[in-house]
């Protein structure tokens, strides 16, 4: 018997009529700029895919969300997932094509707003008027806002238009189906967004709209719940609530921020509570040494053949930015950096031509999979290419990097202070405590290659300064200017520091072990800081389509050519770090097999470790035999490896060194 599915809209009624101010404010598009290697990345994918589509990819090109006739789905959600993503990556590499591109767009969807206020393809047609399609697009503009004010009255009279008869559709019932019941959070950020910054005297029917969203959306509180909450592969289990949806994985990584937003004008919170304990149910027993979660389609369990769709992570490092910005808890932060130092870059071609609809975390093949490892998506679901079964993460992925980088520095709600979240090389200009401190910030580092940021801060007035202290760092130092070195004390995962006026240096100095983590069958993961480590499996490419369109976009088919059955006594696990690096930009792209200068190095031999299907491995053998004499294997960064095995069993090594050391045992992933 199906779970009741919402709540009783009188219980909702008693919303108050303001909402409930967030820990953190995000920074306007274009106040925070990625800096070298962390530039190069995005420069990298406005050479590949992203920054071409627009060229010759039709769901893009010819899309009927500015005139076209191209779309994929009844959703709409082709032409808006573009718009979301390439707003924030075209201002942040400064291309002025893309610019143009963007503002394209933006003038055809405000030119042709119906009478009624219904914004997108659907105007002047028959199709069905479904509401979901529609919020990546208003993320888009709002972004658009942000980086230039002139467009303010056209973008939010346009959007208190569409506000007025969304609620009216909500009231008749209409313009929610089964997706758009899952993604109803999306439309309230875009609504809080209007509330906080330009309600024209609109609060009433704004808070109005939020709460009707929710009652004809899905329960989210009930979702996450662990009553209902499932501890392993969905696809034998009957859905309590009768809503396969509810278990989607992407509806998931989105639905994660719905409780956030809920909190906002209820209030109540014991929505933050639900938020909490839905994200470590989640992990616990979904999660990835990679920091997503398992879900080909329908939430996976643990098992580390099984996918993680890429929409899910790009939509899971969204809603842990939300998450942490509404509740300030490090814990969702630490996530979104790992799965950003991990699981994304992990499952695109390091040109960002190709990207692979699910990736595994012990994936020694990319290609098609017979029999399939994936009950619910196709068996060439894994290789890289233009749109592997389906076309949805080709246009919502370039999202990732982009929105990583706008949520990288926070300020909190008075604007007096300034938090750096997500480590890496930035520089911010901005204007805190209304206009009166001009605040430069510049962040000269490797990480996550490296352990030591030098930040030079600038200011006209005082304030303080937050840098935050992932949850992996054990002990650590810091110094402002010349000073001596001291003891990170961060509290609730953040150093405080100072600020006096003028140009002021800090040096920070993370120490992170390497710490293995527990995986079923009595496996392990590796991580050191913010990355896992992974086995790169030798590996040859082999072009099994182009697309007549454009020479860059081919399907790769990876194929092993090396031994991957391998052991590990973790206990002997040593890091390494090429020091020689810092006096040198980092290669490009980073995230390419043997390009980043770190690695840890680990006593190994082969063992018997069986298929499970003809393309990949059987769960990690729980009490292995080596078969082979040790031998010290390298670890490389899980995103910079294509083939991988990063879920190891486990043996006792006999303390033999083996065939070499770490310095004369060079692996060569790559075999063209």
């Amino acid at each position: 018997m199906a779970v009741g599915l919402f709540l009783p809209f009188v219980a909702l009624g008693a919303a108050a009529s303001s909402l409930a101010p967030p820990k953190f404010t995000a920074l306007p598009l274009g106040e925070i700029r990625p800096t070298a290697w962390l530039y190069d990345q995005l420069v990298v994918q406005t050479n590949g895919v992203a920054g071409h589509m627009h060229e010759f990819y039709d769901l893009v090109k010819n899309t009927d969300w500015w005139g076209g006739d191209s779309y994929y789905s009844y959703l709409e959600e082709a032409g808006s997932y573009w718009f979301n993503a390439m707003v924030p990556n075209s201002v942040l590499v400064n291309n002025s094509e893309l610019i143009l591109k963007t503002y394209d767009f933006l003038d055809y969807v405000l030119d042709h707003q119906d009478e009624t206020g219904w914004l997108g393809p659907e105007v002047g047609t028959e199709k069905p008027r479904f509401l979901w399609g529609r919020y990546p697009f208003f993320f888009g503009a709002i972004q658009m806002v942000e980086v230039d004010p002139s467009l303010t009255d056209r973008v939010v009279n346009a959007m208190h238009r569409f506000v007025k008869v969304a609620n009216e559709m909500l009231r008749r019932g209409e313009g929610v189906d089964d997706w758009a019941a899952t993604r109803w959070e999306d439309f309230v950020i875009a609504l809080q967004w209007l509330y906080d910054n330009h309600p024209n005297g609109q609060e009433e029917l704004l808070v109005d709209t939020m709460i009707r969203l929710k009652w004809t959306g899905a329960p989210w509180e009930k979702i996450f719940a662990e009553e209902y909450f499932p501890t392993v592969a969905v696809e034998t289990l009957e859905n309590p609530f009768g809503q396969e949806l509810f278990w989607h994985g992407v509806n998931m990584a989105e639905g994660m921020k719905a409780l956030p937003a809920t909190y906002r004008f209820t209030h109540n919170v014991s929505d933050l509570d639900a938020a909490s304990k839905g994200w470590d149910l989640m992990f616990k027993y979904h999660g990835r040494p990679s920091g997503a979660f398992g879900a080909d389609e329908m939430l996976s369990g643990l098992t580390a053949a099984r996918g993680s769709e890429l929409c899910l992570v790009v939509e899971l490092m969204f809603s842990g930015s939300y998450l942490y910005q509404v509740t300030g808890d490090f814990k969702y932060a630490d996530r979104v950096e790992r799965v950003t130092y991990n699981a994304l870059p992990a499952t695109i071609t390091s040109d960002m031509w190709g990207r692979q609809y699910l990736q595994q975390q012990n994936q020694i093949a990319a290609k098609n999979m017979t029999p399939n490892p994936f009950p619910e998506d196709g068996p060439e679901s894994n290789i890289f290419g233009l749109e592997p079964n389906y076309p949805c993460c080709t246009v919502n992925f370039p999202q990732g990097w982009p929105k990583f980088i706008t949520n990288a520095f926070v300020t909190t709600p008075d604007r007096a202070s300034l938090v750096h979240v997500y480590l890496g090389p930035f520089n911010v200009s901005t204007i805190l405590a209304g206009a009166d401190n001009h605040v430069t910030v510049n962040v000269e580092t490797q990480y996550p290659f490296g352990d030591v940021l030098v930040t030079t801060v600038t200011a006209t007035k005082p304030f303080m300064y937050y840098v935050r202290i992932p949850s992996w760092v054990s002990g650590g130092t810091f110094a402002l200017d010349d000073e001596q070195m001291e003891a990170l004390k961060p509290l609730e995962g953040l150093l405080g520091i100072y600020i006096t006026p003028g140009k002021r240096r800090i040096t920070l100095a993370l120490s992170s072990p390497i710490s293995i983590e527990s995986r079923p069958n009595n496996s392990v993961a590796i991580h050191r800081g913010p990355l896992n480590y992974a086995f790169d499996i030798e590996r040859t490419e082999t072009v099994i389509k182009t697309d007549p369109r454009e020479a860059h976009a081919v399907d790769l088919q990876l194929d092993p050519v090396g031994a991957w059955q391998y052991a590990i006594d973790p206990s002997t696990a040593e890091y390494h770090y090429d020091s020689t690096s810092e006096l040198k930009v980092l290669p490009s792209p980073i995230w390419e097999s043997g390009r980043p200068p770190v690695s840890i190095s680990v006593l190994a031999c082969l063992i018997d470790w069986p298929l499970a299907g003809d393309m990949f491995p059987a769960e990690p053998p729980e009490n292995p035999e080596c078969v082979g004499e040790e031998k010290r294997i390298v670890l490389t960064p899980y995103g910079a490896t294509k083939l991988r095995i990063s879920e190891f069993p486990v043996f006792k090594s006999k303390g033999l060194r083996g065939n070499g050391s770490f310095t004369d045992n060079k692996q060569v992933p790559l075999h063209v």
